[in-house]
């Protein structure tokens, strides 16, 4: 059987996020960046959840690039940075040995999320598979491209040599995998209220007007329909 038909689990999976910074942000034009960085958290915090070893790792941060997400730094604060002059980060050293000590534990689905897609997330993903045995998930909505045709054609250039094609929630749901599961489950929806836009506001629903729950913040009165006169 490929082991590409086995789900992700949080036993088998890493996370690399790679060169999320300002500047690089600036040349995406593949999805709305407020959406981007929204995904690049929630998909962060997802691998909180689910205690997924995460490598972060930079280019040019002094020079060119600016400092990483804070909001993505906030929820790994602990987390070293891996900072490369490399495009491609497969050519750091550092990269290879974070990505190799997690793969020696049998983690070899790493997931991707970075900046831009058709260069740092492409060439890495290449390389890396070039030279192990690893498979590379790529989160194409926590990715960006300078183009529509720049992301789309780098996505598919991916797939077409074995990169598997997936989205921020779609991993989070894919590490859950049953909500019998409630050691997460709580968590879980909390991050999709607070990142998954239509899906938690349909949560939010069903808690209060499906079973009868309370809201989840308190607030001032409601007062009214008053019809003017």
């Amino acid at each position: 059987m490929s082991s590409k038909l086995q789900v992700l689990t949080p036993q088998n999976s890493q996370i690399i996020f790679i060169d999320q910074q300002p500047q690089m942000a600036f040349g995406v034009q593949s999805i709305d960046r407020q959406v981007l960085k929204n995904n690049v958290v929630g998909l962060a915090k997802a691998a909180r959840i689910f205690n997924i070893p995460t490598t972060i790792t930079t280019v040019e941060t002094d020079s060119f690039s600016g400092n990483t997400f804070p909001e993505l730094l906030a929820v790994v604060p602990d987390n070293d940075i891996l900072e490369r002059t490399s495009m491609n980060s497969w050519d750091d050293q550092n990269v290879r040995d974070a990505l190799a000590k997690r793969a020696a534990d049998g983690r070899k689905k790493v997931v991707v999320a970075g900046l831009w897609t058709e260069v740092c997330n492409t060439t890495f993903a290449l390389s890396c598979m070039n030279d192990t045995d690893y498979e590379i998930y790529m989160v194409a909505d926590a990715s960006g491209g300078t183009s529509v045709d720049a992301h789309k054609y780098a996505m598919d250039r991916m797939v077409q040599a074995g990169v598997v094609p997936v989205t921020w929630q779609q991993v989070l749901l894919e590490w859950q995998r049953d909500w019998a599961r409630k050691e997460t489950y709580d968590a879980v929806t909390s991050l999709v209220k607070e990142h998954s836009g239509a899906y938690g506001m349909g949560i939010d629903y069903a808690v209060t007007h499906v079973h009868g729950g309370a809201e989840r913040v308190s607030h001032g009165k409601r007062i009214g329909p008053n019809p003017a006169k």
